[in-house]
């Protein structure tokens, strides 16, 4: 039997942040779980969809396919990290492959989801994707961070080669 989902426990995660304690009750009792293990992929990148993911208990890596078919490891989730939101907000198709490492529970939130709590609670569903946003925003800033850093580092290796030392 899996352990349910409590409403203290939402209040813990920064996706839940501000939202009253009624509305995290009725997200608790509505949402859906899903129980992956260790291995198992949630979805694959190119995969359509519809729905995200709240880790609760667990471990994932995320993987990024190159151009040339290497899969490469971005980032690694664990409790309290959410996933999946971009397919629901730009509506295409997955932009990575996500695995869970250990056993592992998630929260299932899905358009319709979504969709129910606009129209049962505005101001909870605008808070909802507020945190989201943010955490978009956080994500582009750090990928902004690591792109600034190779791109450094290419061009200081060219001008090493370029004049034999550094300068």
């Amino acid at each position: 039997m899996h352990q349910p989902v409590l409403a203290s426990e939402l209040a813990e995660i920064g996706l839940f942040g501000a939202l009253s304690e009624p509305i995290l009750e009725y997200i608790a009792s509505t949402l859906h779980l899903s129980t992956p293990g260790p291995g198992d992929v949630v979805f694959r990148e190119g995969d359509s969809a519809a729905e995200m993911y709240v880790v609760l208990d667990g471990e994932f890596e995320v993987l990024k396919r190159s151009k040339r078919g290497i899969d490469a490891r971005v980032a690694m989730l664990g409790a309290g990290d959410w996933f999946g939101e971009m397919s629901i907000l730009d509506v295409h198709a997955r932009s990575a492959t996500v695995r869970a490492l250990a056993p592992s529970r998630l929260l299932v939130i899905t358009a319709a989801d979504l969709d129910a709590m606009y129209r049962r609670d505005v101001r909870a569903y605008a808070l909802l994707v507020l945190n989201i946003a943010r955490e978009l925003c956080r994500r582009l800033r750090v990928a902004d961070g690591i792109l600034a850093d190779l791109v450094a580092n290419l061009l200081g290796d060219i001008v090493v080669n370029r004049h034999g030392s550094a300068t």
